[in-house]
């Protein structure tokens, strides 16, 4: 598992976490953490690139931090 640089969106600490699978692609995963409680998202989609998957996990987290889909 690689976890890259946390970013603060809003009142949430938002990081990416990729990893690699077996066939060589690379799966996304959030965690998205206000205070003592944290979430871990995990996407279906796989990708070619590590940053692919880093820059998808951000961008989901990110909609999901300013469309109030997270309580």
């Amino acid at each position: 598992m690689v976890n890259s640089t946390a970013q603060n969106i809003g009142r949430y600490l938002v990081t990416p976490i990729t990893r690699r699978t077996e066939s060589g692609l690379y799966q996304a995963s959030v965690s998205i953490r206000r205070g003592m409680h944290d979430r871990i998202f995990r996407f279906i989609p796989q990708f070619c690139s590590d940053s692919g998957a880093q820059l998808y996990a951000l961008d989901q987290a990110r909609s999901m931090v300013l469309n109030r889909q997270i309580g």
